[in-house]
C-alpha cells in the first residue's frame, strides 16, 4: 500500500514526485510510467527554452506559476549541475501594425515580474542579433535554454535517493476509489494507494474520465515540426526569436531556438496529429483520430480557424511556404538553410463549445488530483506546479 502514487513520469510528475518526498519524508511513493523511461513524450521533445513569463495574462496560473517556477528550475540546475544559458529573447514586430500588440505584451510582461525587459528600435535589435530585422522589439534577459531532458533525469534520480519508486512499463488503465483507497489497474498489476496525483500529459482527459471526472475540456493534439538550421549558419541567430503574438491566431508562430549543443531549431507550426503520440506525418491512431474530430469543440475550433489551419498544414508540405514565414526575420536566410528536424506533439485541451484553454488546469475528484491541462510552459513552471499540487494534499498526508 502507498500513500501517494503519481501516474506520470513527465516533467511534471517526477517534479510532483521529489516535492512530495522533500515535505513528507515518511511517504510511501512510487511513480508509474507507461513507457520504459521517464520524459518519453512533451517533456522530452520540447525545444528546451526556460520561458520568463512574458506572454501570460496577469494573475493566469500559468504567469503566476512560469515566473516562479523559472527561478527554481535555475536554482535546481546550478544545485544538481545541469548546463542552462540564459542566452535572452528577442520578440520581434516585423511591421508597424504589430507593435500595439508588442507594447501590450511588454505591459504584460512587467505586470508578470519579469526582470529586465527592454523596448528596443531597429539599430538595437541589430546590435543585438546583426541578421534580424524587426521595426522594433522586447528584449527579455532572463529567456534561457536548458535540455529538460537531463533536468527529468536528475528529477528521477532525487525521488529514488528519497525512497520513492519509480515503475516503468506501467500503463495506467483503471482508477476503483472506496474505502479510503484506490486500486490503480496498469499492464503490469494493480497497485494501491491513498491518494493519486495524475500528470498524464497527452491522455490526460481519459485518465480524468477513467477516475470520475468529467469529459471537458478533451485533449486535441497538435503536431509541431521542426527546422534545424544549417550548422554553417548557426552563427545567424544567438537568442530566441519570437514573433509578436496575433489574438486572431490559435498558436504562437514559427520562432528561432538554439539549443545547448549549438544547433537552433526553426519552427514549430501546429498541425493535428492523427495520433496522441504521432511525432511523424504518416503516424495514424484510428481511435485518437476520431476521438479528436468528433469532439464538438474541436469541430467548432476548426471551422474558426480553417484558413489558418491550411496554411499551417500547407508550410509543413511546403520547405519554401516555411522559409517565407522565417525570412520575415531574417532575409538573408536560404531554403538550402533549412534541414529536416525534430517533431513533437502537444497536448491541448480545448472545452466543449471550441475555445483553447489557455491556463494551466488542476482538478481533483475524491482522492485523485489530475493535470488537466499544462501545454507551454509546464516544463519551465514544473517545480511551481509541483507545489501547488503538493499543497492540494498536504493536510491529508503523514508528516513523521
Amino acid at each position: 500500500m502507498f500513500d501517494v502514487v503519481v501516474v506520470g513520469a513527465g516533467l511534471v510528475g517526477l517534479a510532483t514526485a521529489r516535492e512530495l518526498l522533500l515535505r513528507f519524508p515518511r511517504v510511501r511513493l512510487a511513480v508509474v510510467e507507461k513507457e520504459g523511461k521517464v520524459a518519453a513524450h512533451q517533456s522530452g521533445h520540447n525545444s528546451g527554452v526556460i520561458h520568463s513569463g512574458l506572454y501570460y495574462r496577469p494573475g493566469s496560473l500559468k504567469a503566476r506559476a512560469c515566473v516562479a517556477g523559472a527561478a527554481k528550475l535555475i536554482r535546481y540546475c546550478e544545485e544538481r549541475g545541469i548546463p542552462y544559458r540564459l542566452i535572452g529573447k528577442l520578440v520581434v514586430a516585423t511591421n508597424p501594425d504589430e507593435i500595439p500588440r508588442l507594447l501590450e505584451l511588454f505591459q504584460r510582461g512587467q505586470a508578470n515580474g519579469v526582470q529586465g525587459l527592454q523596448l528596443l528600435g531597429p539599430e538595437e535589435i541589430r546590435e543585438r542579433e546583426p541578421a534580424v530585422t524587426g521595426v522594433r522589439a522586447i528584449w527579455s534577459p532572463r529567456t534561457g535554454i536548458v535540455d529538460f531532458v537531463r533536468v527529468a533525469e536528475a528529477l528521477a534520480d532525487d525521488i529514488r535517493t528519497a525512497g520513492g519508486e519509480i515503475r516503468l512499463g506501467h500503463h495506467v488503465m483503471a482508477f476503483r476509489q472506496g474505502n479510503g483507497t484506490i486500486a490503480i489497474e496498469t499492464s503490469a498489476g494493480c497497485l494501491e494507494t491513498r491518494f493519486a496525483l495524475v500528470c498524464a500529459g497527452l491522455f490526460s482527459d481519459r485518465l480524468a474520465r477513467a477516475s470520475g471526472g468529467g469529459p471537458d475540456p478533451a485533449i486535441v493534439p497538435f503536431r509541431g515540426d521542426y527546422y534545424v538550421l544549417r550548422p554553417e549558419r548557426s552563427h545567424l541567430v544567438r537568442t530566441n526569436v519570437y514573433p509578436v503574438p496575433d489574438p486572431r491566431f490559435p498558436f504562437l508562430g514559427v520562432h528561432f531556438t538554439p539549443r545547448l549543443d549549438g544547433s537552433v531549431w526553426l519552427g514549430p507550426n501546429a498541425v493535428l496529429a492523427f495520433a496522441r503520440e504521432g511525432y511523424r506525418r504518416t503516424d495514424v491512431d484510428w481511435h485518437d483520430l476520431w476521438e479528436a474530430v468528433s469532439y464538438p469543440g474541436f469541430r467548432i475550433l476548426a471551422r474558426r480557424y480553417w484558413r489558418v489551419g491550411l496554411m499551417e498544414l500547407w508550410r509543413d508540405f511546403s520547405r519554401r511556404a516555411f522559409l517565407r514565414e522565417l525570412q520575415r526575420f531574417v532575409p538573408e536566410l536560404e531554403e538550402d538553410d533549412l534541414l529536416p528536424g525534430p517533431s513533437g506533439v502537444r497536448a491541448q485541451a480545448v472545452t466543449r463549445d471550441g475555445q483553447l484553454v489557455d491556463d494551466f488546469v488542476l482538478e481533483r475528484h475524491g482522492r485523485v488530483v489530475h493535470v488537466r491541462n499544462a501545454p507551454s510552459p509546464a516544463a519551465t513552471s514544473c517545480l511551481e506546479i509541483a507545489r501547488l499540487l503538493v499543497d492540494e494534499l498536504a493536510e491529508s498526508l503523514p508528516t513523521r
